[in-house]
């Protein structure tokens, strides 16, 4: 006999099922999208470049934003979260992870870009791998912070999925907010600003566009400005006055993520768009156009 958990308190059933299913197909398209990243950078040799191995740690990040989506769905769906108070740490610390990699790997792709068509200068595979590394393991910092007590994961208010708890708007959590903002929201948005501005310059005085320069910064600021306009609305206001499906909004804003960074990072750029229909179609690409176009 199955048994019929309650309706998480402020949710109807229509709004649990919404955002379940909301999430589900995040991560389903998502995982699929990157996952087509991934796959193409693996099999095709021409995509196997510097510059596409940090676009390869936004996929794998991207995936990792997907797989917690999907925990979060199959919670929503069941209306409790089933995998007790340990899990619920485990799922905030990889949600986080994954969030603050993909940030970080979309700042290093800026850098890269600033360099490739400004500066003319050629990203060594060293370089690659030491910028993905410090992406990845400056996210790591970040993330186990709260299970060391600065900052604390908790249950999103459908209780169905965990996150950093904001609720409490103590001194413990304000610190950890601003800390966290500067470094891992700030800071990269900045360095993307002044690359992309500067890549604009570039492409507005020869007249040719590579990629639209704006896009990237605009996918940072939407998908995870609602969430951090509530952290920080957290941070000097009780945010529980809110009603907590409308709490739940940035963070189901936040999961689209995935979806739009394959469109920006992988279909939108011109040399791996090729490789994945190499991949999909057995139709090589030409090496000139690889080599001239490797971004």
């Amino acid at each position: 006999m199955v048994t019929a958990y309650p309706l998480p308190e402020g949710f109807t059933e229509l709004e649990v099922f919404a955002i379940g299913t909301a999430l589900l197909v995040e991560a389903l398209l998502g995982f699929c999208l990157n996952g087509l990243t991934i796959i193409s950078f693996r099999k095709i040799k021409e995509l196997r470049t510097p510059s596409n191995l940090l676009v390869l740690s936004i996929a794998l990040a991207d995936c990792g934003i997907c797989i917690n989506a999907f925990i979060a769905a199959f919670s929503s769906f069941l209306r409790y979260w089933p995998y007790g108070s340990d899990g619920c740490q485990i799922h905030g610390f990889q949600g986080f992870l994954t969030a603050l990699a993909s940030i970080g790997s979309s700042a290093a792709v800026a850098w890269d870009r600033y360099h490739h068509y400004c500066t003319r200068s050629k990203l060594q595979w060293s370089t690659a791998i030491c910028m993905m590394l410090f992406a990845w393991l400056f996210a790591a910092f970040w993330s186990v912070m709260p299970l060391l007590g600065w900052g604390e994961y908790d249950y999103e208010p459908l209780r169905t999925c965990c996150t950093l708890d904001y609720s409490k708007g103590d001194r413990n959590y304000i610190t950890f907010l601003f800390a966290l903002s500067i470094f891992n929201f700030m800071i990269p948005g900045f360095i993307m600003l002044t690359a992309y501005q500067s890549i604009h310059q570039k492409f507005k005085k020869t007249g040719h566009y590579k990629f639209n320069t704006g896009l990237p910064l605009k996918t940072l600021v939407i998908c995870w400005g609602p969430y951090c306009l509530l952290c920080f609305y957290a941070a000097v206001e009780n945010v529980t006055f809110i009603s907590p499906k409308y709490r739940m909004i940035p963070a189901v804003i936040a999961k689209t993520v995935p979806t739009v960074d394959a469109f920006v990072y992988a279909l939108g750029n011109e040399n791996y768009r090729g490789g994945i229909w190499q991949f999909l179609t057995g139709q090589k690409i030409e090496k000139a156009e690889v080599d001239n176009k490797n971004k």
